[in-house]
């Protein structure tokens, strides 16, 4: 970090958590960001550092004194008002807001998340994986066919083709990640490694929308809650009359979810493990008669360090790593990760293998006839674009993020809502009528402080108080409105939220607030400008009713849609046996095929729909 960078960051830092207050010191604050801020992309680092600098000179054009000369309480006025200009300029300063809070949060807390974490002997050792690194492989691979991605739909599909006989290699963009690591190493790290962009992923858009996908041997299941639900009876029905999926009918893919929670050894959070967030959301359901239960995950032996997000420290949470992956191994499958693949070879109408890049730029070919596509639904469609492959009018389009909004309660007595699972007990009340699904969810310790409104003294005073804040969060069934596009061979997101989608999201809002306060807590932190703060439900309800939706803080963690499989031509770029249109040889088995949301968390409808593909490229 540069000087003017490092000073314009203390600068910042000092008005969200200034020292003089009991905040970090300027040193310390830097130190804390640049950690982060450095394993970003360049195109993230620079405009981060943009927006600091902007920030100052709005700070000195508004006061004619650097914020650094200015007072702890001039220095929070200044930022207040500022953020008050317009939604973009308040909407700058809350994304550098999260970014420090995040990076200070992180590293406050690094001593109890380590030791939270090695607390209790690993639960499982790491597997028995055949895994070479790019730079360790061979410039040209022979195999029968090449999976492109490890996560949940290229692990299953894998899995499959292995067992066949089929002599199959597995590429995979992220490392193989130790649980040693996990337990070692500093949580910033830990985040930043595993997530693609470092975790600041985003689909833009009004409002932006924060996007984190996982990027390791093992996907996206690496860093996930370990939510498995299946996909809800008229999810399937719908896939199957509306769009032909074949695929989906019930009565066909009940074997594949059996096998998926067989493979993953899904059960409901133990209530001894559940932790206060999720007991609380329980308390607040049966106050007001609604349905709830703890969530079905898959985690045998978890210890509710709440760390899912980061790497599970213990080998707990069962993702395809630990399961799908080693069986897939087992059968003579190869895994060669830090390789991103660059383009599906092909020639005369059918496959003829891929060829990826190492982290130097030297190519790794892998000649196969049967290239299995799973790199997920935002690079899958830059994939097959740059492939020549990508000529499909809806590729790309009709993203589903099953975006999500959350709010926290204060309740005056010490909650600590990160000792326990990290998602733990779900209200589907509303879900069946309002596509309204709600989760208890915590974060790793300090890594969710940006749930805490104002700045300065407003602002320590809350994180002072967080453990006395318990954290629930909403996913709302959304419509395919987004659109990935491809610039300079980086996936590029655009999500504009349909009005009707904003609505489901009010009508979440309200709903998590009415569970808060009967559960018994005395103020909900709504995050949203004008009220942060509200200490009653109509008053809840007032704010949201002239709330500008815009200003919403959102995020999503289910991208899907992106290359729908089913009979439609026009409307599905995947046939519907999981086939690619126009090109003999390819297959895609991630979350772009599923034609619509899910509707609850998607781990399960991925693998299974994975597993009925495979068994239709074995079979052909």
């Amino acid at each position: 970090m540069t000087g003017l960078a490092e000073r314009v960051t203390a600068a910042f830092g000092a008005a969200l958590l200034p020292p003089e207050r009991g905040g970090p010191s300027p040193t310390q604050l830097v130190e804390r960001v640049d950690r982060y801020v450095t394993q970003l992309p360049t195109t993230s680092r620079r405009a981060i550092r943009a927006g600091l600098l902007s920030l100052a000179a709005a700070s000195y054009l508004t006061t004619g004194r650097s914020m650094s000369r200015l007072s702890p309480d001039r220095r929070t006025a200044v930022l207040a008002r500022i953020a008050a200009l317009s939604p973009d300029a308040g909407a700058a300063i809350e994304g550098l807001k999260a970014i420090v809070l995040l990076a200070n949060g992180a590293d406050s807390y690094a001593a109890e998340l380590l030791h939270r974490g090695t607390e209790y002997d690993v639960a499982r050792p790491d597997a028995a994986l055949t895994v070479t690194a790019s730079t360790d492989a061979p410039s040209m691979i022979h195999a029968d066919a090449v999976v492109v991605g490890s996560g949940a739909g290229g692990a299953m599909a894998a899995r499959t083709l292995a067992r066949a006989g089929i002599n199959t290699v597995v590429l995979e963009e992220g490392r193989r990640w130790s649980v040693e690591e996990f337990r070692d190493m500093h949580p910033i790290d830990r985040y930043a490694g595993l997530y693609r962009g470092g975790g600041a992923t985003l689909a833009l858009g009004r409002p932006t929308v924060v996007l984190p996908i996982g990027r390791a041997v093992g996907g996206t299941t690496v860093v996930n809650s370990g939510t498995c639900y299946r996909p809800p009876l008229p999810v399937q029905q719908r896939w199957r009359d509306e769009f032909g999926l074949g695929l989906a009918d019930p009565a066909r893919l009940a074997g594949h979810l059996d096998d998926v929670e067989q493979t993953l050894q899904v059960a409901p959070v133990p209530l001894e493990i559940m932790g206060n967030n999720g007991r609380l959301l329980l308390e607040g359901a049966a106050a007001l008669g609604w349905q709830a239960a703890p969530i079905p995950r898959n985690a045998p032996g978890c210890g509710a360090c709440c760390q899912c997000a980061i790497g599970c420290p213990r080998n707990a949470k069962f993702g395809v790593h630990l399961n799908a992956l080693p069986q897939a191994c087992a059968h003579g499958a190869q895994i060669v990760s830090g390789a991103r693949v660059e383009r599906v070879l092909h020639s005369g109408g059918r496959a003829r293998g891929v060829r990826a890049r190492r982290s130097d730029g030297t190519a790794v070919d892998v000649l196969a006839d049967i290239v299995v596509v799973a790199a997920g639904a935002t690079e899958t469609p830059g994939l097959l674009r740059r492939s020549g492959l990508g000529g499909h009018p809806r590729l790309g389009r009709n993203l589903a993020l099953h975006p999500a909004a959350m709010l926290a309660g204060y309740f005056g007595a010490e909650i600590m809502a990160w000792r326990g699972v990290l998602q733990s007990a779900a209200v589907d009340e509303l879900h069946a009528t309002h596509g309204v699904l709600i989760e208890a969810t915590s974060t790793p310790p300090g890594m969710g402080s940006m749930v805490f409104p104002g700045y300065g003294t407003e602002l320590l005073s809350w994180l002072e108080r967080a453990p006395q804040v318990a954290t629930f969060g909403a996913m709302i069934a959304d419509r395919g409105v987004g659109r990935v596009y491809s610039s300079r061979g980086q996936a590029l997101v655009r999500y504009d939220i349909s009005p009707d989608d904003t609505a489901k999201l009010i009508t979440a809002l309200e709903a998590i607030g009415k569970l808060l306060f009967a559960a018994g807590a005395v103020e909900v932190l709504t995050g949203l400008p004008g009220a942060p703060t509200v200490s009653s439900q109509p008053a809840l309800q007032r704010l949201l009713r002239r709330t500008n939706p815009k200003s919403l803080h959102l995020a999503a963690f289910h991208p899907t849609g992106t290359a729908a499989a089913g009979a439609d031509e026009q409307r599905c770029p995947v046939d519907a046996t999981g086939r690619l249109r126009g090109v003999d040889g390819v297959w895609v088995v991630d979350a772009s095929i599923l034609p619509s949301c899910p509707e609850v968390n998607p781990q399960v409808s991925i693998m299974a729909l994975a597993l009925a593909v495979a068994d239709e490229i074995v079979a052909a």
